[in-house]
């Protein structure tokens, strides 16, 4: 088999201080969330200020492709400017369809319980380091609730949902502690199951909180009633009950986990970096970089702007480590590990042992690139351990992971003659990141 060559970026040294206003696209998260809930409303809904993006982008063609309908529109802002909107009209799922679910984890396990609902055959594939993620943990809950799928034992992709029309639910088991989103991918499809669904974790630590959070509170903006550990609930119990959902006008908070390269820009060269629409409150686990780069030698601010909160972010010139367990934060992990290398003392970074299953393993990766480029980096049981020392230029390898590429261009800016490979991995969840970058530092 031939290895794919990725071209190598040039990645932008900054001379000075940074000074922008970086505008961050919609969440990924929100995004997806928002589409599969909209999808199994009983009335049509809007989606505005949508992310537009791989990961997005495969989770639209894949409803398509199993009769929802999604308009792409250009409406009228509150502001008086304009933004990209989607109206989705729900529709009867069939089947005969095929899912390409890219390297998206949202994509691979929100939809195979939709397509339990499918009436018809749906087929699951993607790239090839989606057949390697953890997706058994969803496969064995939808057999005990009643679906029929075919993956050939393996409790990964490629398989098959074989969709009856409907499913009929009830009470399951799971172990969720490799990730949240087996959790997520159940009660967001729950309220159409026959009996609606109650969801048990029975595995370790529950990784990514917040992204559980996330669904509940909007699973209940759409009318759907959860009981949860947080409002009362048994612990590591979910309930969703049986009920139709209502189309909704929704507007996308701005991606927080994504302004996170462009924070940690303002942290690294003692700059100043302010992001509009910040919201005052959120579910976003990308809110946390308020703290953490604070407790690492930043300052920040929410302001109120005209047209909403704004978040200013000011870096003092000095960058220092930090002890962390970031288990409900883990996406942030790569990014923190790139200032924690160009840090005035060691970091540590706990609870994070889940990472090894993500896009790639993130713990090996980022323990390799950063020692290649000088660092002293060591992996942990669940986490890495990371002491500064003067890096050099060199090639830093993304494996197929975004959020990889925005650790190395934050290093960067730091470090001389750096170069990124395959910078084009960051379009699935920030388009046009390259191009950001280049405004951010007026280059």
């Amino acid at each position: 088999m031939t290895e794919t060559v990725h071209p190598l970026w040039p990645a932008p040294y900054a001379d000075g201080p940074v000074d922008a206003k970086i505008t961050v696209p919609g969440s990924k998260s929100v995004t997806n969330r928002a589409l599969v809930l909209a999808a199994l409303a009983s009335e049509p809904g809007w989606l505005r200020r949508p992310l537009r993006s791989r990961d997005t982008l495969l989770m639209s063609a894949a409803l398509q492709a199993m009769g929802v309908g999604i308009e792409e529109t250009v409406s009228s802002t509150t502001t008086g400017g304009s933004g990209e909107a989607w109206r989705i009209i729900p529709s009867g799922l069939h089947g005969p369809a095929s899912v390409d679910v890219g390297n998206a984890g949202t994509v691979m396990r929100f939809l195979p319980p939709v397509a339990t609902l499918a009436d018809g055959p749906v087929r699951f594939d993607g790239d090839p380091r989606s057949h390697e993620r953890p997706l058994g943990g969803v496969i064995s809950a939808l057999r005990a609730l009643g679906a029929r799928i075919d993956d050939d034992d393996r409790g990964t992709l490629p398989m098959t949902v074989h969709g009856g029309g409907a499913l009929e639910g009830g009470s399951v088991r799971i172990d969720a502690s490799s990730s949240s989103q087996f959790v997520s991918a159940l009660l967001l499809s729950g309220p159409r199951f026959n009996q609606g669904v109650e969801v048990r974790h029975v595995g370790g630590v529950l990784p990514s909180l917040p992204h559980i959070r996330m669904t509940v509170d909007m699973l209940r903006a759409v009318g759907a009633q959860v009981d949860e550990p947080e409002t009362g609930g048994e612990p590591d119990v979910w309930r969703v009950s049986h009920s139709a959902l209502l189309g909704r006008d929704l507007t996308v908070e701005p991606d927080l986990s994504n302004a996170q390269p462009f924070l940690a820009a303002a942290l690294v060269t003692g700059g100043r970096v302010t992001i509009p629409d910040w919201p005052e409150r959120t579910t976003q686990p990308g809110d946390a970089l308020r703290h953490i780069f604070t407790e690492m030698g930043g300052s920040c601010e929410l302001t109120t702007t005209p047209d909403g909160t704004a978040l200013v972010f000011t870096g003092s010139g000095r960058i220092h480590g930090i002890d962390i367990d970031l288990g409900e934060v883990g996406e942030l992990t790569p990014g923190i590990a790139a200032v924690a290398a160009l840090a005035d003392s060691p970091s540590t970074l706990r609870g994070v042992a889940h990472l090894r299953l993500h896009e790639t393993d993130r713990l090996a990766a980022l323990t390799k690139e950063i020692n290649g480029l000088g660092g002293d980096v060591t992996e942990t049981e669940d986490g890495l351990h990371i002491r500064p020392r003067r890096l050099r230029g060199g090639v830093f390898h993304t494996y197929d992971d975004h959020r990889m590429a925005t650790a190395g261009a934050v290093i960067g800016l730091a470090v001389k003659d750096v170069q990124v490979e395959n910078v084009a991995t960051t379009a699935k969840t920030l388009p046009d990141f390259p191009q950001m970058w280049a405004g951010l530092l007026g280059v």
